[in-house]
C-alpha cells in the first residue's frame, strides 16, 4: 500500500506466505481470482498478513528496486481488509526500513 507523503510516499508492505497463519492472527486467505490480478502462484493457498508490516520511502529506499509491479489486488478485495488493518493497526507489529 503506498501512501502520499510531502517528504517519500511511504509504502507499507503486508507479508504473504503459502503457510496457513494460526487463528488468532489477522490474516486472510487471498481468492484465486485476486491471485491472478497481482501475479501471484494461482496454485497455492496464500494468506496475507496483517498483523505485521514494513514500512519504507520511496526514492530513499536500499529495497526497493524502480521496476514496475506485477500485478495488484482489485479495491473490492483490498480495501475492506485495509480498513480493518486500520482499525487494528495498533495491535500490529511495524518493523521501519528507514530509520
Amino acid at each position: 500500500m503506498r501512501m502520499p507523503r510531502r517528504d517519500g510516499d511511504l509504502v507499507l508492505f503486508f507479508p504473504v506466505t503459502t503457510k496457513q497463519p494460526e487463528a488468532s492472527r489477522f490474516a486472510v486467505e487471498v481468492p484465486a481470482i485476486e491471485k491472478g490480478r497481482a501475479g501471484l502462484d494461482a496454485d497455492r493457498r496464500l494468506w496475507i498478513i496483517f498483523d505485521e508490516f514494513n514500512t519504507d520511502i520511496v526514492g530513499n529506499s536500499f529495497y526497493l528496486e524502480p521496476e514496475p509491479p506485477t500485478g495488484r489486488f482489485s479495491k473490492a478485495f483490498f480495501l475492506p481488509l485495509l480498513r480493518e488493518f486500520i482499525s487494528r493497526r495498533k495491535s500490529a507489529t511495524e518493523v521501519s526500513r528507514f530509520r
